[in-house]
Order: C-alpha cells, then sequence, then structure tokens
C-alpha cells in the first residue's frame, strides 16, 4: 500500500481551511482552493477530495463541487470563496456552509451526495427574515462551523481581529465566537445566538486568557463531549475548549498543533521555531478508531498557497488532547519506511541559517520556501524547496531503519558544498554538491540509527541549493 505523506494531498494541490468528514466508508475533506503563488486567499474554487477509511494514502479528487459565481451575492465572482463546512442534515441531503470573503454574510448550498455539485440554497437568516449579522449589534458572521444533531443543526461563527489596545476600541460585535441553533430548513435560526469562546478583549478571568477567540471556528463531538476549535490571535495554532453541551458553556482545553511546533518543548520563539508560521484553520475528526488533527502550512513564500497535513491525536480519558507536533507521516499511521524515494517537499521542518518568521519570505534573501515549476494545477509541476543557503535546515519526521547505507540528493542551482545529514542530535554523514544548472543526483554513504529516527539535511557552502528528492538506498 502507498505510503501516506504530509502534505497528504498531490503536492501541486492547494486545499487549506481543512474540514474532514466521514461519510459512509469514506473520509471527504471540504476546505477553501488556494492557487500556487497565489497574490491572495482562497482564488480558486471549491474542490473536494475523498479517501477510502481504510487508505489515507489513497485521496481520489472528486472535482469542483461549487463555484463562487453561483452565490447571488457574488454573480460577478469578485469574492472569494472563505473557509466551508459541509454536514448531512435530517433530510440526507448534504449542506455547505460557507462566507464570502469579509461580506458577513453566511450562505448554504445543497447536495444529494458529499462529493457532487452543490447548488445555492439561501442564506442564514432569522424567523423574521433577516439575515444574520445585516443588523448593527450582531457579530460577523465568518469562518461558519456546522454541527447536525437530531431534527436541526447548531451553527458557529464569529471574527475577532486583534488590533493594539492603544488603537482602537473592539466593537462588541467582535467579543465572541457565537452558537445559533438552526431549524430543520438548515437555514432558519432559532431564538438567539449564544458566546462560546471570548476575544482578547474580555477573556480575562475566562481561563482563555493567551489563547482568545481569533477567527476559524470548528465543532466536533467525541466521547460524549462537544469540542469547539479555533485559531487564536497568535494565528499559527488551533486550540480547543470542551463542553457537555453544543452550546455551551465551553472550558478552554488547550492547543492542538502550531504550524511552527511552537508549544512544543523547547520551542517558543516564532522566530526560530520549526517553520515559517501564518495563519492556520482545521479541526479533529475519527477515522476507522483513530483521531487526528487537520491543520494547513505555507509554501511558495507567500500566506496564500496554503496545503493540507493531518496528524493522529489522542483523547485522554479526561478528554484533554495533548498537543502533537508537525510531521512528514501524519496519516500513515507510523514512521515511513527507511528505503525509497521522498520528495523534498514533505519537509516537517524548514528554517534558514537566521531562523524563520511570520509571513511572506523575499524571494532571493536568506530564507529557504517550498515551491513549483509550472502552473497552478499542472499534473507535471515539479515541487521543491528552492533557496537552501549555508546553515538552513529541512527536516523529516519519521523514519524507521531498514537497512539504507548510502543517501543522495537531487539538486540544481549554484551550491558549492555539502549537504550534512544529521538525527537532530548525531551526525549521519554529508553529501558534497557543487553548482548545475539542471536538476543532478549526488549519493553519499550514511550511517543511520536504529529503529525511528529523524532525518535533518543542513547544507554548508556557498550559493544556493534548489532541493527536489532524496533517497535512502
Amino acid at each position: 500500500m502507498k505510503q501516506a505523506f504530509n502534505p497528504f494531498l498531490p503536492l501541486g494541490e492547494y486545499v487549506p481551511d481543512g474540514e474532514p468528514h466521514v461519510f459512509g466508508d469514506r473520509v471527504y475533506l471540504f476546505g477553501s482552493h488556494d492557487r500556487a503563488g497565489g497574490r491572495s486567499f482562497c482564488m480558486n474554487d471549491y474542490v473536494c477530495w475523498s479517501a477510502p477509511v481504510g487508505d489515507l494514502a489513497g485521496w481520489r479528487y472528486e472535482g469542483v463541487i461549487y463555484r463562487r459565481g453561483q452565490d447571488p451575492l457574488n454573480a460577478g465572482g469578485e469574492h472569494a470563496l472563505f473557509a466551508p463546512d459541509v454536514c448531512r442534515g435530517p433530510d440526507g441531503r448534504y449542506y455547505l456552509y460557507y462566507a464570502l470573503d469579509f461580506v458577513s454574510v453566511i450562505s448554504v448550498a445543497v447536495c444529494d451526495v458529499p462529493a457532487g455539485r452543490y447548488e445555492f440554497y439561501g442564506h442564514v437568516r432569522f424567523k423574521d427574515g433577516h439575515v444574520l449579522s445585516s443588523r448593527a449589534g450582531e457579530p460577523y458572521a465568518f469562518d461558519p462551523a456546522v454541527l447536525c444533531e437530531g431534527d436541526g443543526a447548531y451553527l458557529y461563527t464569529g471574527y475577532c481581529p486583534y488590533p493594539p489596545r492603544h488603537l482602537m476600541e473592539v466593537p462588541k460585535t467582535y467579543t465572541h465566537a457565537w452558537v445559533y441553533k438552526l431549524a430543520p430548513d438548515m437555514l432558519t435560526i432559532e431564538g438567539e445566538g449564544t458566546p462560546v469562546a471570548p476575544s482578547y478583549s474580555n477573556s480575562a478571568g475566562t481561563g482563555f486568557e493567551g489563547h482568545e477567540f481569533f477567527e476559524a471556528s470548528s465543532i466536533r463531538r467525541a466521547g460524549g463531549r462537544y469540542y469547539f476549535i479555533w485559531s487564536t490571535y497568535y494565528n499559527h495554532d488551533l486550540c480547543y475548549a470542551l463542553s457537555a453541551s453544543p452550546t455551551g458553556p465551553f472550558a478552554f482545553g488547550g492547543r492542538l498543533i502550531s504550524n511552527g511546533d511552537i508549544g512544543m518543548p523547547g520551542i517558543s520563539d516564532e522566530n526560530d521555531c520549526n517553520n515559517y508560521i501564518g495563519n492556520n484553520h482545521g479541526s479533529v475528526e475519527e477515522i476507522a478508531g483513530k483521531w487526528y488533527v487537520f491543520y494547513h502550512r505555507h509554501t511558495n513564500g507567500t500566506s496564500f498557497s496554503r496545503q493540507a497535513c493531518a496528524e493522529e491525536i489522542a483523547i485522554l480519558p479526561d478528554g484533554s488532547i495533548p498537543q502533537v507536533e508537525m510531521t512528514s507521516c501524519g496519516l500513515n499511521g507510523g514512521p515511513l519506511a527507511g528505503r525509497g524515494v521522498y520528495p523534498a517537499a514533505i519537509a516537517c521542518v524548514l528554517k534558514s541559517g537566521q531562523g524563520t518568521r511570520r509571513g511572506d519570505i523575499p524571494h532571493g534573501g536568506a530564507h529557504p520556501y517550498i515551491t513549483q515549476d509550472g502552473e497552478d494545477g499542472d499534473e507535471r509541476a515539479v515541487v521543491y524547496i528552492s533557496n537552501m543557503k549555508d546553515g538552513s535546515t529541512c527536516g523529516f519526521k519519521y523514519f524507521v531503519n531498514d537497512g539504507a547505507r548510502e543517501v543522495s540528493v537531487t539538486v540544481r542551482g549554484t551550491a558549492d558544498g555539502a549537504f550534512v545529514l544529521t538525527d537532530g542530535t548525531h551526525a549521519l554523514g554529508e553529501v558534497p554538491v557543487s553548482p548545475s544548472r539542471e536538476w543532478r543526483e549526488f549519493s553519499a554513504p550514511v550511517s543511520l540509527p536504529f529503529g525511528k529516527f529523524a532525518l535533518y539535511f543542513v547544507f554548508r557552502g556557498g550559493g544556493a541549493a534548489d532541493f527536489s528528492e532524496f533517497s535512502l538506498k
């Protein structure tokens, strides 16, 4: 069976804000849709990918499921489709909830099957007919999440930006994430909203201090508990809160993951963490008896080309979920084989000799970044790490020793030096490289640790390398 890597979709695909849902014997990934080298968030239409629950390396492209121009508020297609969510309603149909970019309206589309072609259904509204967030004093409608239970559903939404406190006063409409009970028509709000998680402006004494709600609402039920998931104003992490009821009250639980591993032992500085950080959005899902957290990473040196990743998590008896690290083998069920050819772009650690940074990376500067040759959507595009200069590190977790005695790297560029291999503690060997206009393979002996190990490539020398793949043999 093929191995599962991170990111788990083809390397030329960019589906962030992932909401995984198991329907029947398949897991479906819904999310927004970025573009390679994009100039803004979510430039493409919604697509869906799915995989058998027993083969999380076997992802299948289901095609475009909804186009931006289908919403009557966006007939000209000028607004992007931001992060969506999907649930199966009481009538057996599938309902897609989404928000156009900063329009502050929650829209709904519907389909008879999970990954079919959705048709516009309506805008979430109150019983008197007015659309959610259209009146003064109502919360900003953004990043919807939906939980279907019984004959209706619960809609979670909110947006609480983080300006410096001395520059502006936060409007009352930006105070919390909110939940609304929906009627069986999946469109009409019953009653009023209930606050779920506080923003930074009113978190004192709540237990959410330092992890306040910013955006990226998501909701799941597990073991009789409800898990509300969000991105904090630090932006790189996903946190969770627990409740015995879908409407709360919710108590802060902890951090699930950071796309820079901030919060893992010894990593606290966003300028020297394990990866280049940016916004995060995702959720958890149980697949074939195991729980996973889905999140996204940033590529192409921008904030606008994000890719879907996932890691296995553990839900402890008390409901808590320990934070997990980023790996290259998240859905694989264990370490990757210690022999074989691997794309460099599955690196879960990437940094320059000067550390990391938040946001966009100037091309040609000090920092490496993952990018591709070829246009967005080109299945033949070559995806690789670009601009590895002296001190740049890319790391891969984890492999299991299978007796490999040689490593090769495929690189191009002006690099003149060597890739030094380590497991994070011990030197394992080094591969000398020299300048080449075309992709060229260089090989050398390697001494790998026994059992499970991480593998880091640190470039030492002059010039800069593009790094496309390596092999253990």
